[in-house]
């Protein structure tokens, strides 16, 4: 049985098992698997829980197609693509397959949506070469599904007793959402990033990117900012009255409200300022209510949760998916706003009588029945979002916020409306009209619990009656200004996404996070969104060029077709590849025209030329090339007209020339990179051009100098090696290099993982000697101090292998950040061997440079 998390795994097991499952921890670490004996469909087995972390795979593009440099964006959207994994290092189709040998069926508990429908069968392509096969031959007939909403027992063992089939019409409409998304916003995003990031040097973002759902999400936001900007104020005028009622005053509407024409106001000012009493000509009396709430679904605790608490929606969703996986709410992402028949209020009220706040409400509707809930929508996917036991003092901060309204709301629908009274006063001045209303409150029904909500009683000193007069105390002209609409809220964008089909209930939060972060709007107070120059440069720049890039319709009209193949109405094939012709052909039409989004550009940034400062020579020209500062960091040559990308790592990544140090094939300086603190592992040399454009087949793009495999260059992994990672990580291709501007702190790096050897402190010289330990493998290393050390019998220097050597070197060496002991180097049999040239023969003079004169060999 395999859920989509490990507390939901170990939940299921302990709910089904009654309390008498076993528990360990799954080798790849990451993973628990809990076992126990019980029955299944009617037989005695033998039961094993376990779970995944989310997506098992992920849709991508070969490795081939992955080089922005040397692919053009337009193959994308016809080029192979593929399934991997989506974390490696947990090894999860490994995992699965290994704890599903022998296993005669397969349950999947993971989460009710589509995208969890996907996950059911990507852990059945993992597990069905391990299974034991059914006599039929096919695995389907012995994989079985379970529903349900919420992680408590009833709804656990209900599940388990009506199992039904995984959906493959829901798997495959996300893989057509996976499929389209990736297609469009890659092409789209390599193609902008490139163009505009090879122009302009103060963009501010890493990535230029574009999504057929995150860019209208974005527009909504631009086109408010353009109402608010070219917005003009209006003056208007209005007749401001006050009266006395038992010489307290109280302030009446005019009924014209206001007026733009300031003569017209002032001819009726005149026709009552010397007026002295105002008759009560009408008094109209109503019985008014106010409805309760629906039921709660995503979308409506997505706005609460920004409008009310300040709470982002990303961050909304990770705290109610916590609140879920530990049973205090039910399944957070759904779109029904209707509670299903039989659904047990009661119980659900039951759980709530002992609160100390509403906890007489919950033990009243139970005493006197509840009032039927407001009609909402059924969708047909989780039940609305509903509390599942009560906090009992186990929550605090955001969680503690949203399980109580969680739970507020849903008190609230099962509660009488609201009822109020309001009173409406007329009165004439000169046959002019002004009114008063007041309201008072009859039953505050649900608000008693949602006060927020509360009907604010404004009542007046006394009653009145028809024929009434009261003296005025003050009338006048007050002149206003009609004002903007404000930016747009989190809360009212939510509104609007789901309005126009924008994202699902689950995808929502992503597209918003995503516009956020990648500099397009930044959150001010309120959670407003106010667009960046980047973000209004681009909106306006595709409405140049075609409107629909950005306008809803045409995400919501593909979300349609997408939803056709949730429900086994259209193909698969036949809406993906009909969208994907459709934007193909929209984004050559883009390519064709980005000179029109360029000429806004050109208005709001700067020209990479007049940006950053000289920083290192360029090996083409021999010429400084700036090193842009502003996000992405990068270098650019004004003389070759050449970018080069840099590493990513925020602010605190800094860069310095590498001393004197040029990349002996190509002839750039290199540079160094350092980063501060805890992240001592992203210390390392690396070359401008290599970096973009690696020398050899075995080196992947971006890789700095304790990657290069060159055999004979004094900065690669090659001569500065030592031996394999202490860690195996990566399946064993980790390395640990010297950090070559590491000293007097000199340490040993690997240039995969975060494992970090401190060696040596205070030696004046550390040099990796190109000969090997004949123990374990490793190179031996040379270092010299200025004076006797101590553990070095008094002598001022050491030449050994510092692994087989620990007890001796004693505080001279430091692996507490290698994350294994040493030993787990010493009993390898196979080590990394690189003084025996790992990667010779596929480099050097017959690797892609070849030659002795690297500038040729780069056919210059």
């Amino acid at each position: 049985m395999v859920a989509e998390k490990p507390i939901l795994a170990d939940s299921i097991a302990k709910v089904l098992s009654d309390g008498r499952s076993s528990h360990r921890k799954g080798w790849n670490g990451v993973c628990s698997v809990s076992e126990y004996t019980g029955l299944f469909k009617g037989k005695t087995a033998k039961f094993k829980v376990t779970s995944t972390c989310g997506h098992v795979m992920s849709l991508d593009f070969p490795s081939r197609f992955n080089n922005w440099n040397t692919v053009d964006p337009n193959e994308l959207f016809a080029c192979p693509t593929e399934k991997k994994e989506a974390n490696p290092k947990h090894k999860m189709n490994q995992f699965l397959a290994s704890e599903a040998r022998d296993c005669d069926y397969l349950v999947l508990w993971l989460d009710c949506d589509k995208e969890g429908e996907n996950i059911c069968f990507e852990v059945i392509e993992a597990v069905q070469s391990s299974m034991r096969k059914p006599k039929t031959g096919n695995i389907m007939d012995v994989v079985f599904r379970a529903r349900f909403s919420a992680v408590i027992e009833r709804e656990l063992k209900d599940a388990m007793q009506n199992l039904v089939k995984p959906n493959i019409n829901e798997s495959l409409s996300v893989d057509a959402r996976q499929e389209l998304d990736l297609r469009i916003g890659c092409a789209f995003t390599r193609f902008q990033t490139k163009y505009f990031q090879d122009k302009y040097g103060d963009l501010d973002s890493t990535l230029i990117s574009f999504g057929p759902c995150q860019t209208p999400t974005l527009a909504f936001c631009v086109n408010r900012h353009d109402q608010i900007v070219q917005f003009k104020p209006e003056p208007y005028w209005l007749i401001s009255c006050e009266i006395e009622v038992l010489k307290k005053p109280v302030k009446l509407e005019w009924k014209r409200e206001r007026l733009f024409d300031k003569d017209v106001v002032q001819m009726y000012y005149l026709r009552l300022k010397d007026k002295e009493a105002a008759i009560v000509t009408d008094v109209v009396s109503k019985e008014l209510t106010k409805d309760k709430p629906k039921a709660l679904n995503t979308v409506e605790l997505l706005r609460i949760a920004s409008s009310a608490f300040g709470i982002g929606p990303a961050q909304t969703m990770s705290v109610a998916e916590h609140l879920y996986t530990r049973g205090f709410i039910s399944y957070p992402r759904t779109e029904t706003t209707s509670y299903p028949t039989g659904f047990n209020f009661n119980a659900t009220l039951q759980q709530q009588t002992s609160n100390s706040r509403w906890g007489d409400v919950a033990r009243q509707l139970l005493a006197e029945g509840i009032s039927k809930p407001k009609g909402g929508q059924d969708v047909g996917d989780h039940p609305p979002i509903t509390p599942m036991k009560g906090d009992d003092g186990q929550l605090s901060g955001d969680h503690l916020r949203l399980y109580e309204y969680i739970t507020q709301h849903f008190i609230a629908t099962v509660m009488k409306p609201c009822r109020y009274e309001s009173i409406t006063v007329r009165f004439l001045i000169n046959n002019e009209e002004f009114t008063l209303q007041t309201r008072k409150v009859i039953d505050p029904g649900f608000t008693s619990v949602m006060s927020w909500q509360a009907i604010d009683d404004t009542e007046v000193p006394t009653s009145f009656s028809k024929g009434q007069s009261y003296p005025i105390r003050e009338i006048k002209i007050v002149e206003r200004e009609t004002t903007p609409p404000g930016y747009l809220t989190e809360s009212e964008l939510i509104t609007l996404m789901e309005k126009f089909q924008i994202g699902t209930d689950a995808s929502i939060p992503v597209h918003i996070n995503n516009i956020s972060t990648r500099n397009y709007v930044k959150v001010e107070s309120g959670r407003r969104l106010i667009p960046t120059k980047l973000g209004i440069a681009l909106v306006r720049g595709y409405l140049r060029i075609d409107h629909e890039l950005v306008e809803p319709t045409m995400r919501s009209e593909v979300e349609a077709q997408l939803t056709l193949i949730a429900k086994g109405v259209a193909e698969y094939k036949t809406v993906t590849n009909h969208a994907l012709e459709n934007f193909r052909r929209k984004f050559v039409y883009f390519v064709q025209n980005v000179g029109l989004v360029d000429s806004l550009f050109e208005d709001s940034f700067t020209p990479l030329a007049d940006t950053g400062k000289p920083f290192s020579r360029c090996g083409k020209c021999r010429r400084f090339m700036k090193l842009v500062s502003a996000r992405p960091q990068r270098l650019f040559c004004a003389t070759c007209q050449e970018t080069y990308s840099l590493p990513s790592g925020g602010k605190d990544i800094t860069f310095r020339i590498h001393g004197e140090n040029k990349c002996p094939l190509d002839d750039f300086d290199l540079i160094y990179l350092s980063a501060p603190g805890g992240k001592l592992a992203r210390s390392y040399a690396l070359c401008p051009y290599c970096f973009n454009n690696p020398p050899f087949p075995d080196m992947k793009e971006h890789s700095g100098c304790n990657a290069c495999t060159h055999p004979s260059c004094p900065h690669s992994m090659i001569t500065q090696g030592v031996a394999q990672c202490l860690n195996n990580c990566y399946n064993g291709q980790g390395v640990l290099v010297l950090d070559p501007q590491s000293g007097p702190k000199w340490r040993l790096v690997c240039n995969k993982c975060p494992s970090v050897v401190t060696l040596f402190e205070g030696a004046s010289k550390l040099k990796i000697v190109d000969n090997e330990c004949v123990n374990c493998g490793a190179k031996k290393v040379h270092a010299d101090f200025k004076a006797n050390v101590k553990e070095l019998d008094d002598k001022n220097s050491y030449n050994g292998c510092v692994f087989c050597d620990q007890d001796k070197l004693g505080t001279l060496l430091n692996f507490n950040h290698a994350h294994l002991n040493v030993d787990a180097l010493r009993n390898s049999m196979n080590r990394m061997n690189i003084s025996r040239g790992r990667g010779r023969g596929r480099g050097g003079r017959g690797g892609r440079r070849g030659g002795r004169n690297p500038r040729a060999s780069r056919g210059r």
